[in-house]
């Protein structure tokens, strides 16, 4: 993974959707590479590279960051980035767990954001 802690995938929503849901997870892990900026994309991504701890100080999302379609999220990244993405994601956001995926020293989470 090099210096990445965290790549985010989103899949499904709009571009504000997708912006919400990197917006919450910069007040954990930090700025991203960019908010999600490609209007006609159907997958987008980004990764969080920040060294150190995830913050748990993390408050929910804003109010009208509500989002407007169901978006599958997949995090990955080291375990305990991954677990702090989607505790905050479930926090933030209505969330089902659709599975996890377990490798020597990185995970993978699928989480379900529904409006």
């Amino acid at each position: 993974m090099s210096d990445t802690q965290l790549t985010v995938t989103l899949d499904g929503g709009g571009i504000d959707d997708a912006r919400a849901i990197v917006r919450v997870l910069e007040g954990v892990f930090g700025t991203s590479d960019g908010l999600p900026a490609d209007e006609g994309a159907t997958v987008r991504t980004a990764t969080f590279g920040s060294p150190g701890t995830p913050r748990a100080d993390v408050s929910p999302r804003a109010a009208g960051d509500a989002l407007s379609a169901p978006v599958t999220v997949t995090v990955q990244g080291t375990p305990q980035a991954v677990e702090a993405a989607s505790e905050t994601l479930s926090r933030a956001f209505t969330a089902r767990d659709d599975g996890a995926a377990s490798g020597d020293q990185e995970r993978e989470r699928q989480l379900l954001l529904v409006p």
